[in-house]
């Protein structure tokens, strides 16, 4: 007589906190499945691209809401549209190309024609050939144009979402993150370039580890050897009001950011354990900070699937796309200012080989999640283990010896999931 395995969704969370995470989470297929609907898909801003990368008319580029691939473009007017890359005839991919500039699209299996906002122009041989064949008489252009995003653009950053209900952008990235976007985006951009990186992993474990300051200063020797961060550096986390976005922030001390000259003479070595380690050339951090005050590390998350980091004077986006359960890609997008010297420009070229997929910086955090997914993938029943920072409520923290951000993400996931049980609605 066979069982009948019980879904992802009917686990139950051990703690109502989320302290206990259940390792079915990162692996359970009908949990990916239902997250592509209610997060994905669901009332969510996605982050899609930079203003800067579509400047002119026509220009356009594609990207990834969860799954679904979704084209980005500016129109005629100016404006900014998105849609989803999929023919409403047989389903085929619009756009093949990454980035470019278009009049209009054409779907390259039968020709259906759309323009920039997704709207259904021309079918080819709609009345028939010669008196035959054609699409129905009462076949209406207009109820079939391309799924369309809404989309909302904040310092350049543009953001888009397939739900038809949603609170306004700012209110949902929370007053914290705004402030340091503020901060970051004060300058105009310039794209630098691009890395795209494969994990083999759940996406989840991206959205720990990038809320989650416990880590850096133990996994990241480089941290701690130059001085970027250590757990005795003045820092904290702070979240968005549902605690789904998270903020961690660290601290120089305010004199030493202004001398540039200090600072380089100190990344030659900053490491009193290991004191034959140092840079041979210690540009690879930066000649000079592109902000003349103390903050030295910013990394933000924002539900579902954006980062935006400053480490030093790296700044990076890293669009997190889910692959599976087992599997994610992270694409990273380098930028400096348009406003930059040429010292300050070549610096920014620099970094990216200090902070990156194969960089000084940030490689180990793909491997880890991976080690994550290879020893839990079969565990069902057991669970994690978030207690640093202690148990209960999900407060900002002044400190970076702490985990309490993961668990304000995981809070915020259950309720959209709608996991029944402990912490979840029923």
């Amino acid at each position: 007589m066979s069982t009948v395995r019980p879904t992802g969704l009917d686990i139950q969370w051990p703690t109502d906190d989320s302290t206990r995470v259940p390792y079915e989470v990162f692996s359970d297929a009908d949990i990916y499945e239902v997250e592509l609907t209610k997060i994905f898909s669901g009332a969510h801003w996605t982050y899609l691209a930079l203003s800067q990368e579509i400047p002119e008319p026509g220009d356009f580029t594609t990207t990834y809401v969860g799954e679904r691939c979704v084209v980005v473009n500016r129109g005629e007017g100016g404006e900014v549209n998105a849609f989803e890359n999929r023919c409403a005839h047989r389903g085929a991919r619009v756009v093949p190309r990454l980035r470019g500039n278009a009049k209009q699209f054409n779907c390259p299996y039968h020709m259906w024609c759309y323009d920039h906002g997704g709207k259904l122009k021309a079918v080819p041989q709609q009345t028939g050939v010669k008196g035959k064949g054609g699409m129905p008489a009462d076949f209406e252009l207009s109820n079939h144009n391309l799924t369309s995003l809404k989309t909302e653009t904040y310092k350049g950053m543009i953001f888009g979402t397939f739900a038809d209900e949603i609170m306004p952008l700012t209110e949902y990235l929370g007053p914290a993150l705004v402030t340091q976007i503020d901060r970051i985006f004060a300058r105009p951009l310039r794209v630098l370039g691009y890395f795209r990186q494969s994990v083999e992993a759940n996406w989840k474990l991206y959205a720990e580890n990038t809320r989650d300051p416990y880590h850096a200063p133990l996994l990241h020797l480089f941290h701690v050897s130059f001085g970027i961060q250590t757990p005795a550096m003045e820092g904290g986390s702070y979240m968005d009001p549902e605690g789904k976005n998270n903020c961690i922030l660290v601290k120089t001390n305010p004199d030493d950011a202004k001398d540039h000259d200090l600072l380089l003479e100190q990344y030659k070595s900053n490491d009193k354990y290991r004191p034959d380690i140092a840079l041979k050339d210690p540009r690879i951090i930066g000649t000079r900070r592109s902000y003349d005050d103390a903050t030295n590390l910013v990394i933000m998350s924002i539900f579902p699937s954006l980062v935006i980091a400053q480490v030093e004077n790296a700044f990076q986006i890293r669009h997190v796309r889910p692959k599976g359960p087992d599997k994610f890609e992270i694409f990273w997008t380098y930028f400096g200012f348009d406003d930059a010297d040429a010292e300050e420009a070549d610096d920014k070229l620099r970094l990216a080989n200090m902070i990156g997929p194969a960089g000084f910086i940030s490689m180990e955090d793909g491997e880890a999640a991976r080690l994550v997914q290879e020893a839990v993938r079969t565990q069902r029943g057991a669970s994690s283990v978030i207690e640093m920072g202690g148990r209960g409520a999900v407060e900002d923290q002044d400190t970076l010896a702490q985990e309490v951000s993961l668990r304000g993400f995981w809070q915020y996931y259950r309720k959209t999931m709608g996991f029944p049980g402990n912490g979840g609605p029923s």
